[in-house]
């Protein structure tokens, strides 16, 4: 059912120097920030030549990663993103497997302009688990 890895995402309380770290010090290509607001963050990618590490942080009040960068406030993994070539056909499999999604269970627009579904990290090893659809 899953696809390729395309992203692991990590959890900043400081974008830019989240940045400058990848870009300045690995000497990484990383994208513009991009405001996700109906996600409640702002993102950046950095592109890697088989994948992506994102770069997220708080984007408002609110902000549905907020209690997860006050635990960890230096940053920290926080989900893998697996593409998905039907997403809807993914999710009712899923969910016919005993798999909880996260939210309505309607798929989302991510940052990359895709639908996306959040999966229950309890179901998948304690990790938080994005689908995008390819």
């Amino acid at each position: 059912m899953i696809g390729r890895l395309n992203h692991v995402a990590i959890a900043v309380r400081d974008l830019d120097a989240a940045t400058a770290t990848y870009r300045d010090t690995l000497g990484a290509t990383v994208s513009e920030a991009l405001p996700q607001p109906d996600h409640g963050v702002t993102v950046v990618f950095v592109e890697l030549p088989n994948s992506k590490v994102e770069l997220m942080a708080p984007l408002g009040e609110g902000s549905p990663i907020e209690a997860f960068v006050e635990r960890n406030p230096n940053g920290g993994v926080h989900h893998v993103c697996y593409e998905v070539d039907d997403i809807i056909a993914a999710r009712d499999k899923l969910r016919a497997q005993g798999a909880r999604v996260l939210g309505t269970g309607e798929p989302k627009i991510g940052a990359h302009g895709k639908p996306v579904l959040f999966l229950h990290p309890k179901d998948f090893l304690g990790t938080l688990v994005e689908l995008e659809q390819v």
